[in-house]
């Protein structure tokens, strides 16, 4: 340990290993999120995204921001809809994480329905917000996507899925 972070005086970001910043990074909880859309194309294929890098903007009007990697072969996908919809998920639904991750099956063999704007809606979620998108900006190896709410619904009751650490688990209230 240097002498430096033995003060508590802290690290300087090193892009060449980003580990440690990841690291501190995720002692920050987090809900999770499965982001959805229709493919920008003649076919108009159901995408979706696991997301952590979700937040509300404003209250009114109604916006909420996500956060889109560069390095996703859906990036594009995403960054060029028109619409879209954030799925809030419940502690018992890990196994959605993973089918919309790189290697996941994403939408093979799951229910959903379009909504007016053709996005795909997953079903018994916590909370979905459907979206037009306001804003894209530069976010360094992120792409900040800025949604304004149109409709919003908490059709399912329980306990939001968390992320820290590296890890999913549970939010536990004392009451």
């Amino acid at each position: 340990m240097t002498q430096a972070e033995a003060l508590g005086l802290g690290h300087v970001p090193d892009p060449s290993d980003l580990r440690l910043l990841r690291k501190a990074l995720g002692q920050f909880a987090t809900g999770v999120t499965v982001v959805t859309a229709c493919e920008c194309s003649d076919e108009a294929t159901p995408v979706g995204m696991t997301v952590n890098s979700f937040a509300s903007v404003s209250l009114s009007p109604a916006l909420v921001l996500w956060s889109a990697a560069r390095s996703s072969m859906r990036h594009a996908h995403f960054t060029q809809t028109p619409a879209f919809a954030v799925h809030v998920l419940r502690d018992d639904q890990e196994a959605l994480v993973q089918r919309f991750t790189k290697r996941g099956d994403g939408f093979d063999g799951l229910p959903y329905t379009l909504n007016a704007e053709g996005v795909p809606l997953l079903e018994n979620m916590l909370a979905r917000f459907e979206c037009i998108t306001e804003a894209r900006h530069d976010g360094g190896d992120h792409t900040i996507i800025i949604g304004r709410v149109t409709r919003f619904s908490m059709p399912s009751k329980g306990a939001p899925l968390v992320f820290a650490k590296g890890e999913f688990g549970r939010f536990l209230s004392e009451t």
